[in-house]
């Protein structure tokens, strides 16, 4: 059964959060049309001042719908968006996605995962104590990372509400998302 489109936001300006929209549109090597974080080339700030060269693998941020429900359980104000986000999913496991999975989104636009988003400490402004909730270690002591995952735009299109996410996995051996 695929997934869903839940929300879409996008955001010309360097702010945390991301405004929902009707619609986004996806540009192929460049990620989200009018988005900050589009193009070929890194534009997350920490990123752009360690090498500015260096490929931007953090063109589209998708984010589970199930990880802002389990954080309003827990007291933190999260909507879609909110975390920075650019696409809001339900249904999909995101983080259990191998590196190279295919993301069919609406009609047209594919988005290669490249890996995990590594939330820097702007998220306890959401909040005190957001960091820790998307950012931990498990009982044997490795980090596990919540906050969603990243890609790159093959197949360029418009994503809605609604549209249906279908999910192509890459040839076995698959390799386990880590943070890009």
């Amino acid at each position: 059964m695929p997934g869903t489109v839940v929300a879409v936001s996008s955001n010309a300006a360097y702010t945390f959060t991301k405004p929902n929209r009707a619609r986004i549109t996806l540009l192929a090597g460049l990620g989200v049309e009018g988005d900050v974080h589009a193009g070929v080339t890194v534009k997350h700030r920490s990123r752009v001042a360690r090498d500015p060269t260096q490929p931007n693998l953090r063109q589209v941020h998708l984010m589970h719908d199930e990880l802002h429900e389990e954080l309003r359980a827990a007291g933190f104000p999260v909507e879609p968006g909110r975390l920075g986000e650019n696409i809001t999913t339900r249904g999909v496991d995101l983080l259990g996605l191998p590196t190279g999975t295919r993301l069919h989104l609406g009609p047209d636009a594919v988005v290669e995962v490249t890996g995990l988003r590594n939330p820097c400490g702007q998220i306890d402004g959401v909040k005190r104590g957001l960091l820790a909730r998307v950012v931990h270690r498990d009982d044997d002591g490795n980090v596990v990372r919540r906050a969603g995952i990243m890609g790159i735009v093959v197949s360029g299109g418009d994503i809605v509400p609604g549209d249906a996410v279908r999910v192509v996995l890459p040839a076995a051996p698959h390799t386990p998302l880590v943070p890009v």
